[in-house]
């Protein structure tokens, strides 16, 4: 069986002819099933790049991206939605709609499911938040939840509809310590309860210690891999 994520002598160019920049260079990655990966390194090495392809919100130009089982390499558009589909996504800035509750945020990515209506769609909204621990902030809207709650609801969104790979583009770069240790301990424990591969972009060195795998990325290239303590 294929690991969730699987990509071999992958590239990226920016541009073309004398303004072309690569920003990935033949880089090989396998995410194991149940596994937290983070991925570290300076700003412009190419880590959001790589988590934009393998979460097929970018198309692939050389090498070979395999994500759940499906190449990527040559997807159409709607072949890398299907993908999307079963991806849960976190952000550095949650992006929550503000004039919608914590509960309806959630539900929103429940939308295009084909099984259920409104009604399931906010059970399965109240159960995932109660997990995430927000059971008591239901029907509060954004702007009145701190930034761990926000990124709390995040996490919720990205987890309900039961994805089987999860990315997270610097989950903890606007919380302060105790927040962005709750939060990573949560997705992380969540993740693993869940098997889920887990591949975190992340400069905060705060969190290094959640991961099973360290990655550093230099010049579009993965330069060292090392496993916490």
């Amino acid at each position: 069986m294929p690991e969730p994520v699987e990509a071999f002598g992958l590239s990226y160019v920016f541009g073309t002819g004398r303004v072309a920049r690569r920003v990935l260079w033949d880089l090989d990655l396998t995410v194991h099933r149940g596994e937290v990966v983070l991925l570290t390194g300076p700003s412009g090495s190419g880590k959001t790049t790589l988590l934009t392809l393998i979460g097929a919100l970018r198309a692939v130009q050389h090498g070979r991206c395999g994500v759940l089982g499906k190449e990527l390499a040559g997807a159409t558009e709607a072949e890398r939605v299907a993908i999307r589909r079963r991806i849960g996504f976190i952000f550095q800035d949650h992006q929550l709609l503000d004039f919608l509750t914590a509960r309806q945020n959630v539900a929103m990515a429940l939308e295009h499911d084909p099984i259920g209506g409104e009604a399931d769609r906010m059970r399965r909204s109240t159960a995932i938040l109660s997990t995430v621990g927000l059971g008591h902030c239901l029907d509060m809207k954004p702007t009145q939840l701190s930034g761990g709650q926000r990124q709390r609801v995040a996490i919720a969104r990205a987890l309900v509809r039961n994805p089987e790979l999860l990315l997270a583009d610097e989950p903890t770069a606007s919380l302060d310590r105790h927040s962005g240790a709750d939060v990573m301990e949560l997705v992380c424990g969540l993740a693993r309860e869940r098997g889920l591969a887990v591949l975190i972009v992340t400069h905060d060195s705060r969190i290094l210690g959640v991961a099973d795998r360290i990655l550093n990325m230099e010049d579009g290239q993965i330069a060292t891999v090392g496993a916490t303590a």
